[in-house]
């Protein structure tokens, strides 16, 4: 154990590219699960950032995310006064295997021997000291030259998940073995023997590898991405907080997992099997098993009055949510969409999400609050020729200096100091004080104190849509 004390930390490296259909309605493109708290007060990816920020096992986190959801992301990681190494983004997604071939061309510039953990922003772990335990052991199973998976001691017959066969003990290291086989998610027969043999453990998708030698095998395995990773990495283009990936470069990655591109075919694989309370979760299904339950085996969650309900997971965002009579159902109740599935289908609701895209319904993507880096907006009314939105303004956050074309605003203070540019003039609003903002006049909001500003706009005009804006100056680089 002194030796792991004294050996240099390891890189956590969080991957945040996913979009979490199957939770549906909660999880949307434009928000995916990684960023809701959907398990405890914070979200699933600031669970993520503090399982190894409160260590010192691990250095700061580098993170690998989607472009579009970069404020998101840095806002949710500021909140927990936690500064990473750095948060490269993808032009679009091309699987795990790409992503952490980036992060390992980033670490190894400066530290060859380094050590990343690599693991997903989405995940629940629920046991920190089985999760520690497990990277001591893999951390010196990486450091004796082993690309090491881990694999979830399985405690019932899912088939929901890969799973990944133990095969002999690992020489020299306690608790390491060598890696069998991955086998594809099964079928419930299939997954009750695996159970049965013992020897079979869920696939979690999270790994510690030293970073040149997982560079040197997908070199090996798949040179034309390497050499992308590079080119997109070598032009990469420093934006505020943010690293971009060159987009034309990055393009040419195959679309792999880590799994299919380098576990499958490599020698040098090895696992450590563990149980510590972990989930991918990726379903209501998966949820309704790591959430705390009540007598009748239901899990509520929000304002939920449940009678002759049994074994049923009721989550209400929005209103009351009431049952009677059922069981076995997943009810989740947003602002603008109510889902009734069987527990047992929890699986297909990305079937129903990609149903809704074809017949273009919003709700298939977006969310009622729309996310900025200066806060966020929701849609209160929409109707013709005007729309009603709540405006939130985080305490020293300001919008761009913008104007449009088709549409006039009107802005009520409800709570907290707006300043207002409006054409050549500034004026200080405060609770109840509103303005008017004519077609065509370049304004801005902003808020200069100390709490939340909360505004209602009315929009009036021939075309109220969200591309109807010319930026003039902006702190996020949009102009």
């Amino acid at each position: 154990m002194a030796e792991l004390r004294n050996a240099p930390p390891i890189h956590p490296v969080i991957l945040s590219g996913g979009s979490g259909t199957r939770l549906w309605p909660m999880s949307r493109a434009h928000y995916p699960k990684q960023f809701l708290p959907l398990m405890s007060e914070r979200s699933l990816l600031q669970e993520a950032v503090k399982r190894v920020a409160d260590d010192k096992r691990f250095a700061a986190p580098l993170f690998v995310a989607n472009d579009e959801h970069r404020f998101i992301l840095a806002e949710q990681v500021r909140a927990l006064d936690v500064k990473p190494m750095a948060i490269v983004l993808e032009p679009f997604g091309r699987n795990t295997a790409p992503a952490a071939a980036v992060a390992a061309i980033a670490l190894t510039a400066s530290e060859p021997d380094a050590l990343m953990l690599v693991m997903p922003s989405d995940h629940a772990i629920n046991d920190l000291k089985s999760f520690y335990g497990a990277i001591d052991r893999a951390a010196a199973a990486a450091r004796a030259g082993k690309l090491v998976t881990f694999g979830i001691e399985a405690d019932r017959p899912e088939t929901g998940y890969g799973y990944i066969k133990r095969g002999a003990p690992l020489d020299g290291v306690d608790g390491a073995f060598e890696l069998g086989a991955f086998v594809e998610k099964p079928d419930k027969a299939r997954a009750e023997s695996y159970l049965k043999a013992g020897d079979y453990s869920w696939n979690s998708g999270i790994f510690l590898f030293p970073a040149a030698l997982y560079l040197a095998e997908l070199q090996r395995l798949a040179p034309d991405t390497v050499a992308a990773c590079r080119k997109a990495f070598g032009a990469a283009k420093r934006d505020i907080d943010f690293l971009r990936l060159d987009k034309d470069a990055f393009g040419k990655c195959e679309n792999k997992s880590i799994d299919y591109a380098v576990m499958e075919h490599t020698s040098h694989a090895a696992m450590v099997p563990v149980s510590m309370g972990w989930s991918d979760a990726g379903t209501w299904d998966a949820l309704w098993h790591l959430s705390l339950q009540d007598e009748n085996q239901d899990v509520r969650v929000g304002d939920v009055v449940a009678e002759d309900t049994k074994r049923s997971y009721l989550r209400a965002e929005h209103g009351l949510l009431v049952t009677l009579g059922v069981e076995d159902l997943i009810v989740v109740a947003t602002a603008d969409a109510v889902m009734v599935a069987n527990r047992n289908r929890a699986e297909d609701v990305s079937a129903l999400v990609k149903r809704l895209e074809r017949e273009g319904r919003p709700e298939a993507s977006a969310n009622p609050i729309v996310h900025r880096p200066w806060g966020s907006f929701r849609s209160i009314h929409n109707g013709e020729r005007v729309q009603v939105k709540h405006i939130t303004v985080k305490p020293g956050a300001k919008l761009s200096l913008q104007m449009h074309h088709h549409r006039a605003e009107h802005w009520v203070v409800v709570s907290g100091t707006a300043k207002v540019v409006r054409g050549n003039e500034e004026i200080i609003l405060h609770e109840d004080q509103s303005t008017y903002i004519p077609i065509g006049t370049p304004h801005r909001l902003e808020n200069p104190g100390k709490i939340v500003l909360h505004v209602i706009e009315v929009q009036s005009g021939s075309y109220l849509g969200e591309d109807d804006i010319v930026r003039y100056e902006d702190s996020y680089g949009r102009s």
